[in-house]
């Protein structure tokens, strides 16, 4: 699947390559950082069944069905979609994994020891993409064993002006863009809220609101994007040691929401 999917509605459009969304237009304004450009190299991505860094675990993950083998934010990123359906307005995506199966870790060596991951339950994640008048709505699906553990984040990246004047707003706090500076590589943590909005000044504003994830985390380096990202759990970032006691327990079917919109 190396051809992109585009959708369409009266006010905006959406491109889609191998599952990543790569574009968003409302009227004419482009929403989606370009990975092209400075900044991060991707557009967006998920984050399962992990989310933070293994690293000083020794990648270890401890489940009651086995111990986990896991890189930063995950083996799902390692894993390829399946387009399984599409039409002018919906594109739906599968990723499908087989317990303990071995996958190759593309940090490995240059950016990591563990030169292979793997999870010990089987798991079908799913991709909805949607769109209608001027916003778009990403659904995610994960059908597995009752008793899964995981964490899940979305990890999509917005344009910025480049004039490092832009506010992220919920409605306790406004976060600045040095107020994510200066939390660096952990990002910043917006904890037990659905709704958070990107306020620019030359271009549309965004809102964006979640089910089921409940937090955020903001990260960027640069003046020109920043990743919004709802997420079940921030990571634990001093012991890297999760279990459990600090992820999510699957249902067997569980399903999550994601809406941009411009304001």
């Amino acid at each position: 699947m190396d051809f992109n999917i585009f959708l369409k509605s009266i006010h905006s459009s959406a491109t889609i390559n191998k599952g990543e969304l790569v574009s968003f237009i409302v009227n004419n304004e482009e929403l989606i950082h370009n990975k092209e450009a400075l900044g991060w190299n991707a557009s967006d991505i998920e984050m399962f069944p992990i989310i933070g860094p293994t690293k000083l675990n020794n990648y270890t993950i401890e489940t009651l069905n086995g111990l986990g083998k896991q890189d930063q934010h995950g083996l799902l990123r390692e894993l390829d979609y399946k387009l399984i359906s599409n039409n002018d307005s919906t594109a739906i995506f599968e990723k499908k994994y087989v317990k303990n199966t071995r996958i190759k870790n593309s940090k490995f060596p240059n950016k990591s020891s563990q030169e292979y991951l793997f999870w010990p339950y089987d798991f079908v994640f799913r991709k909805h993409i949607s769109i209608k008048k001027s916003s778009l709505k990403i659904d995610f699906e994960i059908i597995s064993n009752k008793e899964m553990p995981y964490m899940l984040g979305y990890h999509p990246s917005f344009k910025l002006s480049g004039s490092g004047n832009e506010l992220i707003k919920t409605k306790e706090k406004e976060i600045t863009l040095n107020d994510i500076f200066q939390v660096g590589s952990a990002a910043y943590k917006v904890l037990n809220t659905n709704e958070i909005s990107l306020i620019k000044s030359s271009t549309p504003s965004i809102k964006i609101t979640t089910e089921n994830f409940n937090n955020f985390m903001l990260w960027t380096e640069v003046n020109n994007m920043v990743c919004i990202e709802p997420i079940t759990q921030y990571p634990l970032l001093t012991t890297q040691k999760y279990s459990e006691e600090n992820m999510r327990i699957s249902t067997g079917k569980d399903l999550f929401s994601i809406t941009i919109s411009t304001l």
